[in-house]
């Protein structure tokens, strides 16, 4: 009797081969998994196969290589069906299967002896190309296209977007840089064929960068002799915008325990007196609204309280708020000032409780701080005309509004971002009032508070899909060659509106669209949503399983159980019952946030930077939340760091609390769906189509573990801040995780420049000139939910 002899394979070959068996057993394992859950069935059938190869490698078996080139031509096939030219989608199916299959290559002499060996060194090679053809791909553009022509016209001739805009070409008087919230300048020293040559012409350091809360969000303002910026925790500031030193500085006295979720401040803004003299102080003055509830007023000259101005220079707030505690309110901000009176709104910290503070909207005489009104939704008649005396106090818990609002002098009207009723994710306690006027745009009269109209964006929100962008006014043409005063309402959703600004209703077609309910008890959703085919979305498909992702195949693998054990049937996917969980996409840091758009008027350009990004959300049982210990921030019981406006939120006054983070590969810090996360988007207005559209950020800054790469990778990350633009035809933007400043052409979104700031760029650029010279100004203070690096720098670029 004959014995046939194993073949011995060297060591390496064996861990190779090991690693192959438990590889393909983790899969099959989770692969089965997920088909008992309703996925593909794909997963497991190449770990069946990737399991028999290593068990056959080991045992010294040449069938174990036939059998792995099953697992690469299974593999290639799947990922053809699933990711087609998807170039992302190959990443996780074939990089590490072509990888194990160089190793499996070499193996060939040893299993079938020395002739193979040119065979084997042939195919390994094969594997290294396909690897190298892969790696360099990954520099070339990817989902970047150029559709159509830019436009070189007004969309309205003889608009009067320059006589409403009232400031120098020079100037950058607003955070929108003018009243119409344009980001646009009509400088154009700088153009697309000098920006290259664009150097650091001065940095200022702020001195302020919160511990834990860093995200400043800070653009400055430059009018006449002075730029103007708020620091992270509200110390106003003068630079001389020619040389960035520091002219004066007052400091507001913010203590850390005021910090809501963010350290943030927008922006501040320049107001000029209607009856003093201009030798007089505070003739001009800065205003600023504060995380600690204070509107404050300083001359715009020496930097000193204007001491008409409420209470040597300030006005409380808090005032008619009822009980709240320090960081539960914040203004971050601009408060625009529309004919003579500052409108104030404020950011009431996310799902802490349903009776939370009011979301009330105020106005102030800007002259003395005087109280003028309170718009406040569940208030009789909706108006206050006093401030709440004792055992009064604002409507508990309506709709707030955070965003930059805007403010419009032609119609004495100011547009209102309003957010959701407290408690985002239930609704059966909201009043119809509430419902009405949330995450919408919301228009008030300046002088008096009364609502003139709503537009909503989501009914019945459940998503936190609150309008975070501010409007942008612009003159639409009308059927009969009119000119239409008309607003741009981009969402959290990527739907972008365009609405008459003087009644509300939409110059575009808006389809009310059916939309999923929901499960949870007495929480019903809205039968319809509304959607805006009239103009370009920003954002992609809905989710599928094909499309979650990873590095790997086990990250995808994760995601994709992960997926399949949510809820999720496309966008405006309900809130579930526990513990049934259910994903968001676009999540609440999806389409345009607080950035806001850009519009070029001499073009008829719309410029917008975007995020994909989606939301995996759960409601927990009351023992769930107290379990955690998750409290409401003004609850005796509330640790600090225990729920925030991200992430897990108490919804006291509820039945539920609620889980909410993004849809990550844990530890990895990986999102579970295909990149891009970030895009910029131009859009002509005449035709209502993109222009180009392309990838935002690259991974140079970022990578799994949080470890960056160093490669210009343009994966395009997710974003927060918004573009500048300007005549030269060019648009600067920071906003990506990749920490750069760049310029883009307008015409096709080509980068003609970029460079590194010293911190995150998490805040939108400005541009300005002083004796003829042009600055461009980027705030570089990180951002710790974008996980940026902190920083307090305020940066300005110029030629040399």
């Amino acid at each position: 009797m004959t014995s046939v002899a194993r073949i011995k394979l060297p060591p390496w070959s064996r861990l190779i081969a090991l690693l192959i068996a438990a590889s393909g057993l983790v899969l099959f394992l989770g692969g089965g998994y997920l088909i008992a859950l309703g996925g593909s069935w794909a997963p497991a059938v190449i770990a069946a196969l990737m399991l028999a190869s290593g068990v056959l490698l080991l045992r010294g078996k040449r069938s174990g290589v036939l059998v792995y080139l099953a697992v690469f031509i299974v593999s290639l096939i799947v990922t053809l069906i699933e990711s087609g030219d998807r170039f992302w989608g190959w990443v996780p199916r074939m990089g590490y299967v072509t990888g194990l299959g160089f190793f499996v290559a070499l193996m060939l002499p040893f299993l079938y002896g020395e002739g193979k060996r040119n065979l084997g060194r042939g195919l390994a090679f094969a594997c290294i190309a396909f690897a190298g053809a892969a790696f360099v791909g990954a520099f070339f553009p990817h989902y970047s296209e150029i559709l159509a022509d830019a436009p070189s016209s007004p969309l309205v001739a003889g608009g009067s977007a320059v006589e409403r805009a009232a400031q120098k070409d020079s100037e950058w008087k607003a955070y929108g840089r003018d009243d119409d919230a344009t980001r646009y300048s009509p400088l154009k020293q700088i153009t697309t064929q000098n920006v290259g040559q664009l150097k650091v012409a001065w940095t200022y350091r702020t001195g302020d960068t919160p511990a834990g809360k860093f995200a400043a969000e800070t653009t400055p303002i430059m009018v006449g002799d002075g730029l103007y910026l708020c620091t992270a925790m509200n110390n106003m500031v003068k630079l001389d915008p020619k040389t960035g030193k520091e002219l004066w500085r007052f400091n507001v006295g913010l203590k850390h325990e005021s910090l809501p979720y963010t350290a943030a401040c927008r922006g501040v803004t320049h107001y000029v007196s209607k009856i003093s003299n201009e030798t007089d102080a505070c003739h001009e003055r800065i205003v600023e609204a504060t995380l600690d509830m204070r509107l404050i007023a300083v001359d715009a000259k020496s930097g000193q309280p204007c001491q008409g101005f409420g209470t040597n220079g300030q006005v409380d707030l808090g005032l008619g708020m009822g009980k709240w505690v320090p960081g539960q309110l914040a203004v971050t901000s601009a408060p625009p000032i529309v004919n003579g009176t500052i409108v104030v709104n404020h950011q009431v910290l996310d799902n802490q409780r349903r009776w939370a503070p009011s979301g009330v909207i105020r106005g102030y005489d800007a002259e003395t701080g005087a109280f003028k009104w309170a718009w406040d939704v569940n208030h009789p008649g909706n108006l206050w005309h006093e401030i709440p005396g004792p055992g009064q106090e604002y409507s508990r818990g309506t709709p707030n509004s955070w965003a930059t609002m805007t403010g419009d002098d032609s119609l004495n009207m100011v547009y209102v971002p309003t957010g959701n009723s407290a408690a985002d994710y239930y609704s059966k306690t909201r009043t119809d009032s509430e419902n009405r006027v949330a995450s919408a745009i919301v228009a008030l009269d300046a002088g008096t508070g009364e609502e003139k109209w709503v537009f909503q964006n989501a009914h019945i929100d459940a998503w936190d899909y609150d309008m975070g962008s501010q409007p942008t006014l612009f003159e639409y043409p009308g059927a009969g060659g009119e000119k239409i005063p008309a607003m741009i309402i981009s969402t959290k959703r990527g739907q972008n509106f365009i609405v008459d600004r003087r009644d509300g209703k939409p110059l575009l077609p808006v389809e009310e669209r059916p939309a999923p309910a929901g499960n949870v008890p007495e929480n019903p959703r809205a039968p319809t949503q509304p959607w805006s085919p009239g103009m370009p979305r920003f954002g992609f498909p809905d989710l599928k399983e094909s499309t979650m992702w990873g590095m790997t195949p086990f990250d995808q693998l994760y995601c994709r159980i992960k997926f399949r054990q949510a809820h999720y049937v496309g966008e405006f996917t309900p809130p579930m019952a526990p513990p049934q969980p259910w994903i968001v996409f676009p999540g609440y840091n999806g389409g345009t946030d607080w950035g806001s758009v850009a519009y070029d008027p001499a073009r008829g350009i719309l410029v917008g930077n975007w995020n994909a990004t989606p939301m995996y959300e759960r409601l927990l049982t009351r023992a769930e939340a107290e379990a955690i210990p998750l409290y409401s921030i003004d609850n005796p019981k509330y640790k600090p760091g225990a729920g925030g406006a991200e992430g897990p939120g108490a919804m006291e006054d509820t039945p539920y609390a609620v889980d909410v983070a993004p849809f990550m590969v844990p530890g990895l810090n990986t999102l579970c769906t295909e990149p891009p996360y970030g895009m910029i988007t131009a859009v002509d207005m005449h035709t209502k189509k993109v222009i180009w559209q392309h990838p935002l950020g690259t991974a140079r800054a970022n990578g799994p573990f949080g470890i960056p790469t160093y490669m210009p990778i343009n994966v395009g990350t997710p974003n927060n801040g918004g573009p500048a633009l300007t005549a030269g035809n060019l648009v600067f933007v920071a906003a990506a995780t990749d920490n750069l400043i760049r310029a883009l052409d307008i015409a096709t979104g080509k980068e003609l420049w970029s460079d590194v700031l010293p911190a995150g760029g998490q805040a939108s650029p400005m541009t300005y000139s002083v004796d003829g010279k042009q600055f461009v100004v980027q705030m570089a203070g990180g951002h710790h939910f974008m996980m940026t690096p902190a920083g307090d720098y305020v940066v300005a670029y110029s030629l040399p």
